[in-house]
């Protein structure tokens, strides 16, 4: 157990002085994680319910999920909303940071105070909010429809994500390339978005997830052939328990815990 006495960082603090800490953080993160992933053993059960532990195991319901004509047309739209949502909301989100770490001061603080109000709103009232906005529109049940909405809520994510990343940047590496000859949108793609790469990329995975994961505005805006998953899996459970839900859910754990491992695996900076 030599490494209970090795220096833990550059403050010479042992993992052994450290060892209470792991511990705690071992207990939240078995908090946070274990209830979600119980889900998993659920969807290879053979009972018409669901049922954990599983007393025989089967692939019943992937079988079911893959030969669901509606199912598998929501999981396209899931899949289309999340990326075209990631598309319009990193973009903008970017651009807002950018502008916003340019301008600083006062008025900085009160635009992305602004920009940041739709996930401090609860998500309902957005929800009912864009539903009249929609219903005038005639964008209910529409995929631009779901994507606009999902933007709203992925913008304001993409935006502290991105904004915390530029505050720890040092803008003088710009002006440097700004001032050897640089137009200003040539400086900021070969200086500033490769140091700021990983806030970037974190921020397009967010996007994505926050649109594939949203339920309750998907609830007042999408349906018909553009219903979502998490739509149809909230009605499936309301109506019946269908064991197909366990394995929906697990696609999706297993989907979301890729995109959040690719983001650490390809955004972080390498290492000379």
């Amino acid at each position: 157990m030599r490494w209970l006495s090795r220096p833990a960082s550059a403050t010479q603090v042992t993992h052994g002085s450290r060892l209470w800490l792991y511990a705690l953080a071992a207990v939240v993160l078995a908090f946070l994680t274990l209830p979600t992933l119980v889900v998993v053993p659920m969807s290879f059960s053979a009972s018409q319910y669901l049922e954990f532990p599983p007393r025989q195991w089967s692939l019943r319901w992937y079988e079911s999920y893959l030969g669901s004509v509606a199912w598998l047309q929501a999981t396209r739209t899931s899949f289309a909303a999340g990326a075209l949502t990631t598309l319009v909301s990193t973009p903008l989100a970017l651009m807002a940071a950018y502008g916003l770490n340019t301008l600083r001061g006062r008025w900085a603080a009160i635009i992305y105070a602004v920009l940041v109000t739709p996930i401090i709103v609860p998500v309902i009232l957005v929800g009912i909010a864009v539903f009249y906005a929609y219903v005038r529109l005639n964008l209910v049940n529409s995929l631009m429809g779901i994507v606009l909405a999902h933007s709203i809520l992925a913008i304001p994510v993409a935006l502290m994500v991105i904004a915390s990343a530029l505050k720890s940047y040092d803008m003088s590496q710009e002006l440097v390339a700004r001032s050897l000859g640089a137009h200003r949108l040539k400086a900021f793609l070969l200086i500033t978005l490769p140091q700021i790469r990983f806030a970037v990329i974190t921020a397009v995975v967010l996007s994505f997830l926050t649109s594939f994961d949203e339920v309750v505005v998907a609830l007042f805006v999408s349906g018909g052939d553009n219903s979502t998953l998490t739509r149809n899996m909230f009605n499936a459970l309301r109506d019946q328990i269908d064991p197909t839900i366990a394995t929906i859910s697990t696609i999706m754990i297993v989907v979301s815990s890729l995109l959040l491992a690719g983001a650490q695996l390809f955004g972080r900076p390498k290492r000379h």
